[in-house]
């Protein structure tokens, strides 16, 4: 390993930890969380409402999950026309992470008991494919359960952040984001990693750096193997959680072009080990797939910062758009992954704005996106480019 590459934690550097607790003002709260989304895109939340007993039950239906037999997991395998379920195999920036995963995403008809790929619970993302009750007993419950809990934290970090920008609850898009989005939660699996240094110098990475592409992801790390850096100053900092209950939340593309860059999404990664195993689950909280997030008019009176210039720096992003080419980047290289920065507001062409009201056109959001039917598209260049 490149010794610039081992990470550095400047002592000047702290996440802030946030209580949500009724021991402090609203006022405070919304001052803290916006001035974290700007500064760090990264903070933690103690005493968040989510009961100890369901994080412990959660992490234990996890880890059930996991043990079972590799053919067995792979009988719920995601693919190519179905981006839920269960995988060992993603890439991020074009490079294998080193772990196994299960995504989980709302049923399309909100209805858990119904069965997982019943018409009513598919949409663009595909349907679940969760092990019966026969194969593991109080399983479905239990993710039920936590994805629910998980949602409603979610709904209040967002009004959190919105009112840190002078909205409020009825902002258009946190009501939207609360009547109906499209968040899925993943159970992270990382093995002991036995894997050498390769010819680059590297070792394999949990997950390489990537930011993520929603509106916020709320973490549960593992407590004893603190894994995921975040890159401050152009060093590695280590995220070290509180406890074991802590959730460490951070920004996603969606939310800093919701705020006009006011909000950062952080440059992120998890680092592999080679003595210990460890699990983590992120909530990552989407937008709906139809939603075309823009710049809000940020006021002169916003909390995260007052002297940003309220004129508009990215052009819209259809997320639903947006999602599908992150994912189809998750199963194969496409490139250079997409970024938000492909949508910043230029004299020049912009080739994903037309591809994406391309895509809205052709692609029935209700119905699961096939990779391969859609890569033309994906990959499609422009006429004059």
């Amino acid at each position: 390993m490149d010794p610039s590459d081992v990470p550095v934690e400047p002592a000047e550097l702290n996440v802030p930890t946030i209580d949500l607790s009724a021991t402090i003002s609203d006022d405070d709260v919304v001052e803290i969380v916006s001035k974290a989304c700007a500064e760090y895109g990264f903070f933690q939340i103690i005493n968040h409402g989510i009961s100890s007993d369901l994080i412990d039950c959660y992490l234990d239906e996890c880890r059930r999950y996991f043990e079972l037999p590799l053919d067995t997991k792979l009988k719920w395998k995601r693919n190519e026309g179905n981006a839920r379920g269960f995988f060992n195999d993603e890439l991020t920036q074009q490079k294998r992470d080193w772990k196994e995963c299960l995504d989980v995403g709302a049923p399309g008809s909100r209805d858990w008991s119904m069965d997982d790929d019943n018409p009513m619970n598919k949409c663009l993302d595909g349907w679940n494919q969760l092990p019966q009750e026969s194969e593991l007993p109080g399983f479905r419950r239990t993710i039920s359960m936590y994805f629910d809990a998980m949602s409603m934290l979610a709904d209040r970090i967002a009004t959190i952040m919105a009112k840190g920008l002078g909205e409020d609850k009825d902002s258009p898009i946190i009501k939207q984001l609360r009547e109906r989005h499209s968040s899925y939660l993943r159970a992270n699996y990382y093995p002991i990693c036995n894997e050498q240094v390769d010819e680059s110098g590297s070792i394999p990475l949990g997950i390489s750096p990537h930011r993520d592409a929603g509106f916020l992801t709320i973490l549960l790390q593992d407590v004893d193997c603190h894994s995921c850096q975040v890159m401050k100053n152009n060093v590695w900092v280590t995220i070290h959680p509180v406890d074991k209950y802590t959730f460490t939340i951070n920004t996603g593309d969606m939310a800093e072009v919701w705020s006009n860059g006011l909000y950062k999404a952080p440059l992120h990664r998890v680092l592999s080990n080679p003595f210990k195993e460890r699990y983590s689950t992120p909530f990552f909280y989407n937008p709906s797939y139809e939603t075309e997030v823009k710049p809000l008019a940020i006021r002169d009176d916003a909390k995260a910062n007052t002297t940003t210039s309220t004129a508009p720096i990215f052009d819209e992003v259809l997320w639903g758009y947006f999602r599908a080419v992150r994912f189809a980047g998750d199963l194969t290289d496409l490139g250079v992954e997409i970024q938000v920065s492909d949508f910043l507001k230029s004299d020049k062409d912009n080739e994903h704005k037309r591809k994406q009201i391309m895509f809205a056109n052709e692609v029935d959001f209700n119905i699961p996106f096939n990779v391969e039917q859609y890569t033309p598209l994906l990959l499609q260049k422009s006429s004059d480019g």
